[in-house]
C-alpha cells in the first residue's frame, strides 16, 4: 500500500516537474544557507580557539606603569616599576603555577647578508611553561644561562624563515647590533594572537642578556612585564586579588593611591572573544534559518494549489473507497518527498559552498556532522509541518462536492 502511494506521489510530482523543482528550490536554498553559515561560524570559532590555546592557559600579564612629563603621560610600560624581585615574590603566592619576568623590545637580527626586524623577549626558562610553548628543534636555555647572561637564543618560525630560509637554524649564529647569539632552539609555530600579531616573529634570549647586552635597564633588575600562570581557572580570581595586594605592598602605595602597574587577565579577554564568536555563529545560523521558513511556506503554497487542481481526482478516489487517512497519507507523502529531496540537494550545495569558501578565501570552515543532521532534521520537519495542512484539507473534502468541482 505504502509503495503504491509513493509511486503515485512520484508520478504526481513528475507531471509538474517545473513546479516541483521550484518548490524544492526553497528547501535547497534554506538548507544550503544553514549548512554554509554554520560551517563558516564554527570555522571562526575554531580559529579563535586555536589562537586562545596558543596564548597559553590561565594567564595574567602585569605591565609596568607610566610616567608623566609636563602633563603628557606615557602608555603602560613607560616607567620602570616592575622588577625581577616582584616576579619572585609573585611566584610564592598560593595558586600560582609559574612566573616569567620579561624585558622586551624590537631589534634588527642579522645573519650573513640577511637581516630581519623581530620582537625580542628577554626572559627566564619558566617562560616556556607559562606560555605552553614547545621547542621542536634543539632545546630551551636553562637557569644557568640566565645567571651567566649567556648569548644564546630560541627563534620563532617566521623569523627563522626570514633569516635562514628552509635551513635548520639550530647551531647558526646571528647578531643583534654587534652582539653575536647562537641559536639553540626552534620554537613550535603558534600563529597570530588575538591582536593579529605574528607570535612566531620572535626571538627569545635569557633575561640577564637582554638587560645587560641588548636593551639595557634604568636600574638593575627592572623588567617591562611579568607573565603569570595560575594553577587553574578556578584559582584565577584569588590569584589576581593576591597579586594586586602584594605589588601595592612591595611598591609602598598608600590607600587611595593609583596602582603603578597594569594587570591584564588574558584568559578573560580570550573567553570574551570566544563568546563573541559563538554568538555570531548562532546569529548566522538563525539568519540562514529564516530561508528554511520561507521554503516551508513555499511547500504549503504549492501543495494547496495541487489540492485545488486535483479536487475532482480526490472525489473519484473517495467515491471508490479511499478513506480520509489514505488521502492524508498520499498528499503528506508528496510533501515529505519534496522536503527530503530538497534537503539532500541543499546539503550538497551547502557543503560544496563551504569547501569553495575555504579554497577561495583560505579561511577556516568546519562542516560538523551534528550541524548537517540538525539542518536536515529541521528542514525536513518544516517541510512536513507545512505540508500537513494541505494534506489535511484534501482528506476532509466532501466527496460529492469534489466530484462536482470543475
Amino acid at each position: 500500500m505504502l509503495k503504491a502511494m509513493l509511486h503515485e506521489a512520484w508520478m504526481a510530482m513528475g507531471a509538474n516537474r517545473l513546479r516541483t523543482a521550484l518548490t524544492m528550490l526553497g528547501m535547497v536554498i534554506g538548507v544550503g544557507a544553514v549548512v554554509l553559515m554554520m560551517a563558516i561560524g564554527q570555522g571562526a570559532q575554531m580559529a579563535v580557539q586555536q589562537t586562545i590555546n596558543s596564548m597559553g592557559s590561565n594567564l595574567f600579564v602585569v605591565l609596568a606603569g607610566f610616567t608623566s612629563t609636563g602633563g603628557a603621560r606615557t602608555g603602560s610600560g613607560g616607567a620602570p616599576t616592575l622588577t625581577v624581585a616582584d616576579a619572585e615574590a609573585i611566584a610564592e603566592l598560593d595558586g600560582v603555577a609559574a612566573v616569567a619576568p620579561v624585558h622586551s623590545g624590537s631589534a634588527q637580527l642579522v645573519h650573513g647578508a640577511a637581516n630581519w626586524n623581530a620582537f625580542v623577549h628577554g626572559t627566564t626558562s619558566s617562560y616556556f611553561e607559562v606560555r605552553s610553548w614547545n621547542v621542536v628543534e634543539g632545546a630551551p636555555f636553562s637557569d644557568s644561562d640566565v645567571r651567566s647572561a649567556t648569548r644564546v637564543a630560541l627563534i620563532g618560525r617566521t623569523a627563522a624563515t626570514s633569516l635562514f630560509g628552509e635551513e635548520n637554524p639550530v647551531g647558526k649564529t646571528i647578531r643583534i647590533g654587534q652582539t653575536p647569539f647562537v641559536i639553540v632552539g626552534l620554537l613550535a609555530p603558534k600563529g597570530q594572537n588575538l591582536d593579529g600579531r605574528d607570535q612566531d616573529d620572535m626571538l627569545i634570549i635569557p633575561l640577564s642578556t637582554a638587560q645587560r647586552k641588548v636593551f639595557g635597564t634604568p636600574f638593575q633588575g627592572a623588567v617591562r612585564m611579568i607573565m603569570v600562570k595560575a594553577a587553574s581557572a578556578e584559582a584565577m580570581p584569588a590569584v589576581e586579588k593576591a597579586m594586586v595586594a602584594l605589588l601595592r605592598q612591595r611598591h609602598r602605595l598608600r590607600e587611595g593611591q593609583d596602582n603603578d602597574f597594569f594587570l591584564r587577565n588574558l584568559t578573560a579577554v580570550a573567553d570574551s572573544a570566544a563568546e563573541t564568536t559563538r554568538v555570531m555563529s548562532l546569529l548566522l545560523g538563525a539568519i540562514a534559518s529564516v530561508s528554511l521558513l520561507v521554503g516551508g511556506i513555499g511547500i504549503m503554497n504549492i501543495m494547496l494549489v495541487s489540492v485545488t487542481e486535483r479536487t475532482r481526482e480526490i472525489g473519484i478516489r473517495m467515491a471508490i473507497g479511499a478513506r480520509q487517512k489514505d488521502i492524508l497519507t498520499q498528499f503528506l507523502l508528496e510533501a515529505i518527498i519534496i522536503s527530503v529531496a530538497g534537503c539532500l540537494i541543499g546539503l550538497a550545495v551547502g557543503i560544496g559552498g563551504a569547501v569553495l569558501v575555504n579554497l577561495v578565501t583560505k579561511s577556516a570552515v568546519v562542516i560538523s556532522g551534528s550541524a548537517v543532521l540538525v539542518a536536515f532534521a529541521v528542514a525536513a520537519g518544516i517541510g512536513i509541518f507545512f505540508g500537513f495542512y494541505p494534506a489535511r484539507k484534501a482528506s476532509r473534502l466532501d466527496p460529492i462536492e469534489a466530484l462536482r468541482y470543475q
